[in-house]
């Protein structure tokens, strides 16, 4: 008996595993099938909506499985805390207040099950069934955060009292929820009281209570659960029922334009796990190494192909780091502080190119918050890669520049050009060459949409890593997709409460109020740009971009449309600003990446690379005060 109980964890953890995976894999198969269709004019039945229910069901699951793992992203001040009994107690509050929020979440999730319409079903499955998945993982979710407070062995027996405590306080606060589900409409008199006391806390204690969880934020808490919180708080406040935030979240999971973010993660991971990167290295260098700061170019370029797919630069560096400083540093005898310099800066090159998340996101968060606003749409997605297009390649090109300035007195050695090796180094990276032009190919002439290009990407690079190139053995593949699993379950989380947070700013009306706040207060257009500049500085070295994205971006969209901001100028500059923030000492995340991957202090890192952080921040003030940089090639495709 004390066996199976040992196992049971095990084998459900293996069980999510299962469905998580089945449904990533679901995703990539369906679209491509659909593809592979078209030419014989056959159409698969309800395919849109089994792809967002099957994109639910693996966000779900991979947001529980990232919180099995202690994976979710958050913001990690609580790292330069010294005193390990601070942290651990840190910690534990930590835990505890995510518990909390994850089990009002629960509650609200099985109100909203109870109370949606029975009749509406997802081909044979009644769409109620994906709103209990939904209740059900949220539950799962919170007896996680709950017990990972207590430790392990005799420890977890003598902290079992905090665990339930902190659900039995959740399910207190749920109060409405609960009522609602049991009694509906017509609850008990007895309940009136405490209900009536639950909104009206919410009411008058929401600024503090705001307050707490960003401070939360600060400490660790992961950036859903503070996120979430905060959309609780402000929606009980306002007297809505049990199910307003769950309603936006099932809208977030079942939302087809972030449908190609877990698909493009995967690609990465792929990528990056196999021995592509140093096949495209080869193929670089075969074809750049003869000219004067060759091998420059090439690294410019990689790591921007490399962080295009992945969305994140700090990948880039882990994956590609060791390869590209042997080459600059040891063989080509680049000094070691310009190459540490440049490898932790380039990668973020890559994130204004297609079919780069961010730009995703940005565009998808863009036109959601105009929505609510109800603000004409002009935009799409296509639109924000061809408004990126231009300042990515002024970034490529200053990055190159500099870099064959900075070493211009450095005697590099230059490799003769040979046709017969450059064309063996590219025939054996051929296929990773191409992915990008079938991709994009595909998707700008409008053969492709943007979920049928990611399922592409991913079906695609599958074949070559492991059947063609054999970089990945078959029993391998699981591997990949447990390490994309906390990227796809931590971003997803984020949107997920992000669109509910964003559903609770407008309708509470603060940021139409901020935004005449604003316009009184300061008059010129380009003084609201510089503070937005150094505001999305500071948010860059604290925040994830996804997490910045979700969280910063709808507050200052409304703002920007005070001050006529172009939605294209505002994303791009959005993004640059968070790019130079990943490198700005003390806190930004590349630094610690660098740090890791190069074996070397960080002030070391800090100082090498200082000429390139100065470089960035004059091209973020060159795009930021020209917006036809961002928005000429808009116009003409328009």
């Amino acid at each position: 008996m004390k066996k199976i109980l040992a196992s049971a964890p095990e084998k459900a953890g293996q069980l999510e595993k299962g469905i998580c995976y089945a449904a990533l894999i679901i995703m990539a198969l369906l679209p491509v099938l659909s593809v592979l269709l078209k030419p014989l004019n056959i159409v698969i039945p309800f395919s849109s909506m089994y792809m967002t229910r099957f994109f639910l069901v693996a966000s779900l699951f991979a947001a529980m499985l990232t919180t099995g793992a202690k994976e979710h992203i958050s913001i990690t001040i609580i790292q330069y805390i010294k005193n390990e009994s601070i942290k651990k107690s840190l910690g534990i509050i930590s835990g505890l207040l995510s518990a909390f929020v994850a089990t009002v979440l629960f509650w609200d999730s099985l109100s909203f099950f109870m109370h949606s319409p029975a009749g509406r079903t997802v081909g044979l499955i009644p769409e109620k069934v994906f709103i209990l998945i939904m209740a059900f993982a949220y539950g799962i979710i919170a007896i996680r955060f709950a017990f990972q407070t207590a430790g392990a062995g005799q420890e977890i027996r003598k902290n079992f009292v905090f665990p339930i405590l902190a659900i039995l306080l959740g399910s207190a606060a749920a109060l409405p929820a609960i009522v609602k589900l049991f009694w509906g409409f017509d609850s008990p008199e007895i309940f009136f009281a405490p209900m009536d006391f639950l909104y009206d806390a919410a009411f008058y204690l929401r600024t503090p209570l705001i307050i707490s969880l960003v401070i939360a934020a600060l400490t660790g808490t992961p950036i859903f659960i503070v996120i979430g919180g905060i959309a609780l708080v402000m929606l009980q406040a306002a007297g809505m029922e049990p199910e307003a935030v769950p309603i936006q979240l099932f809208s977030a999971f079942t939302d087809t334009d972030i449908i190609a973010i877990p698909l493009f993660t995967l690609t990465g991971f792929f990528l990056s796990e196999s021995k592509a990167g140093e096949r495209l290295v080869a193929a670089f260098r075969s074809l750049f190494s003869w000219l004067s700061g060759g091998m420059i170019i090439a690294t410019v370029i990689i790591c921007a192909f490399f962080t295009s797919f992945t969305g994140a630069s700090g990948i880039t560096i882990l994956a590609l780091g060791g390869i590209l400083f042997t080459i600059l540093k040891d063989k080509l005898k680049y000094p070691e502080k310009f190459t540490i310099g440049l490898l932790t800066s380039v990668g973020s090159v890559g994130l204004l190119f297609p079919p780069s998340l961010p730009i995703i996101l940005v565009g998808a968060t863009i036109n959601s918050i105009l929505f609510f606003m109800g603000e004409t749409i002009n935009y799409s997605i296509i639109d924000f890669f061809i408004g990126a297009l231009i300042p990515g390649i002024i970034l490529i090109v200053t990055r190159v520049a500099y870099g064959i300035f900075a070493s211009r007195n450095v005697e590099i050695p230059r490799e003769p050009f040979k046709v017969k090796e450059a064309g063996s180094a590219i025939k054996g990276s051929v296929w990773e060459i191409l992915m990008p032009f079938i991709l994009i190919g595909g998707y700008f002439t409008g053969i492709l949409t943007l979920v049928e290009v990611s399922a592409v990407s991913v079906i695609y690079i599958f074949i070559i890593e492991v059947f063609v190139n054999r970089d990945i053995a078959l029993k391998d593949v699981p591997r990949v997709l447990y390490k994309a699993v906390p990227i796809i379950g931590g971003i997803l989380a984020i949107i997920a409460m992000a669109k509910a947070l964003s559903y609770a700013i407008i309708d509470s009306g603060v940021p139409e109020n901020f935004a005449i706040w604003m316009q009184n207060t300061v008059e010129s257009r380009f003084i609201f740009l510089l503070l937005l500049n150094l505001a999305l500085l500071v948010v860059g070295c604290l925040m994830d971009i996804f997490s910045a994205i979700l969280v910063v971006l709808p507050l200052v969209i409304p703002l920007a449309q005070v001050y006529g901001i172009d939605p294209i100028h505002l994303g791009i500059i959005f993004i640059i600003n968070l790019e130079v923030g990943f490198i700005t000492p003390p806190v930004g995340m590349n630094l610690f990446m660098s740090s890791y991957r190069f074996k070397r202090p960080f002030t070391e890192i800090c100082r090498s690379i200082m000429p390139f952080l100065l470089i960035q921040l004059a091209v973020v003030v060159l795009i930021t005060y020209i917006p036809s940089i961002s928005t000429f090639l808009v116009g003409v495709f328009k």
